[in-house]
């Protein structure tokens, strides 16, 4: 039998590898190709839907970059007069950041499309700075993960609960009008945002913690100083284009400051919820009765209702890990006293433009107090109702989020445009709130805005303060109570009058709506004045 040479093909043993290379490369090729081919259509369609928007014109590339590429308050008008100047009495208008559409919403009904819905609720990447600090929690959260922590946190916003911490805003007003004393006894112009602020951070560590940071004595505490210097930071990194990769923000000076903010920030969080557990241990070794044990969960004796509430959720780790906690409480840290302390700052202010509707407040206040100086209940902030009145009239012309943003995960139809799938909608609740088809007078001060008879038919999201929806503020009695408590501290003691004009006012429309040169007030003891 003759014996042939063996081989596997026709072709040259080293051609196989070649064949398999090319055919591996035309594959990546043909979806290269495609994925291309789907891009620019889609691109497209993006695009053709965008051009029907009204807007400014945009250039190639980079869009409308460089009209924002200016101070933090000139953004703010910018955004404020386009409705006015691209699309008169409209709900909308387009513009694009680099490559990325956007449009921003300034009518009740367009706004109610985005806020109502269970699809629209993930926020835009612009809260991606706020990541490093707060993680993923229950402001920049998405998806199941916030609902799950929206479902966990409700509790801790219970009626029963917020009782508990009345005691906690006398305490601290107690210290904010002493604080004022000062002022008061000179009787010369003074700022009145930084003592608003460290009051309304010493509540919120307390309420959130159960811990004291003594922020209105020692404004120079480490902590205290990391809060304000992160702040800063974030909004340099929304306001600066070239802050905004990381690449290059860990290339400036500003990263080592945030890194050390964090640092400080997360160690403080992290050791209160150490220590916090440590706690609850030992009273769950002693076998504490049950009633006690409710109550303490529930805030009555050592006030942590928010942290004791998380503790208790994260069974031991299972549900929520350490991280997951301290990422809620960084969360409260940060939305809890920004917000109440720009709201409670705007309304003393107004009250101090309007020295009439101030008289109406103290009017009220006596009738409730006399010429008690007995601490506040929870009764006596109910009572407050015209008070209430001021304090969301000083929301709607002043709301402490100027802006709220939303990325769309699929087509919305809005104002008769549809809007595409990966559009940024931006809720301008600043102009939102001063049109004038809802407020006939949308400039003015007028707490009878909010009188139950004038509140009658108004769209729900005509006025939107604390956001709306299923995503609205988790913390809007916890809020208005505290608003209620410091405001009426302030002026059972003082009268109030502004010194600085509204229409002189320079405002930054940030993460929260400040003034940029402060809030001067004068300060006149009640009794001599």
């Amino acid at each position: 039998m003759i014996s042939l040479p063996r081989t596997s093909s026709f072709l040259p043993s080293n051609s196989v590898p070649t064949l398999i290379s090319i055919f591996v490369s035309i594959t990546l090729a043909c979806a290269m190709a495609l994925y291309v081919h789907r891009y620019r259509k889609k691109r497209a369609r993006l695009i053709e839907l965008m051009d029907k928007i009204p807007g400014p014109p945009a250039l190639p590339i980079i869009g409308n970059t460089l009209q924002i590429n200016v101070e933090h308050d000139e953004i703010f008008d910018r955004i404020n007069i386009g409705s006015i100047a691209h699309n008169p009495g409209g709900a909308i208008i387009k513009a694009w950041i680099g490559q990325q559409p956007w449009v921003l919403l300034y009518d009740a009904v367009a706004t109610e499309i985005i806020l109502s819905s269970n699809k629209h609720i993930d926020k835009s990447p612009d809260y991606d700075y706020l990541h490093p600090w707060l993680g993923t929690g229950l402001l920049t959260s998405a998806g199941k993960k916030w609902h799950s922590r929206r479902k966990i946190l409700t509790p801790a916003f219970h009626f029963r609960i917020l009782d508990d911490f009345i005691d906690v805003f006398w305490e601290q007003s107690q210290v904010l009008v002493s604080k004022l004393e000062k002022e008061a006894k000179t009787g010369a112009a003074f700022d009145l945002f930084p003592y608003i602020t460290l009051c309304t951070l010493d509540i919120i560590c307390e309420t959130a913690m159960g811990r004291t940071v003594n922020a209105q004595s020692n404004s120079e505490s480490e902590y205290v100083k990391a809060i304000y210097k992160i702040s800063t930071i974030i909004q340099n990194r929304q306001a600066k284009i070239w802050l905004q990769p990381d690449w290059l923000f860990k290339l400036t000076k500003h990263y080592g400051e945030h890194e050390r903010c964090i640092q400080i920030l997360h160690n403080f969080s992290n050791k209160v919820i150490k220590e916090r557990k440590e706690e609850l241990q030992k009273l769950k070794g002693n076998e504490i009765q049950k009633e006690d044990e409710e109550s303490l969960f529930m805030g009555r004796k050592k006030r942590l209702a928010f942290l004791d509430l998380l503790i208790e959720a994260s069974q031991g780790g299972t549900v929520l890990s350490n991280e997951d906690i301290r990422e809620e409480v960084d969360t409260f840290m940060f939305e809890g006293h920004d917000t109440t302390s720009a709201a409670t700052s705007w309304v003393l202010f107004l009250l101090g433009c309007n020295p009439d509707i101030q008289d109406k407040v103290m009017e009220e206040l006596d009738g409730i107090f006399g010429d008690d100086d007995r601490k506040i209940k929870m009764k006596d902030l109910q009572d407050m109702q015209y008070l209430e009145c001021c304090i969301k009239d000083a929301l709607r012309l002043y709301p402490s989020v100027p802006l709220i943003a939303r990325q769309l995960k699929e087509d919305a139809e809005i104002a008769g445009y549809t809007v595409p799938a990966g559009t940024t909608t931006l809720i301008v609740t600043y102009m939102l709130h001063r049109n004038p088809k809802i407020w006939p007078t949308p400039e003015k001060f007028n707490p009878d805005n909010f009188l139950p008879e004038n509140c009658q038919g108004r769209n729900p999201y005509a006025y939107i303060p604390f956001s709306a929806g299923p995503r609205n503020c988790i913390g809007k009695k916890f809020a208005m109570l505290e608003e209620k408590a410091l405001v009426s501290s302030v002026l059972r003691k003082y009268r109030v009058k502004a010194v600085d004009r509204r229409e002189d006012l320079t405002l930054l429309g940030e993460l929260i709506l400040r003034p940029k040169n402060g809030l001067r007030i004068q300060l006149f003891p009640r009794k001599t004045a």
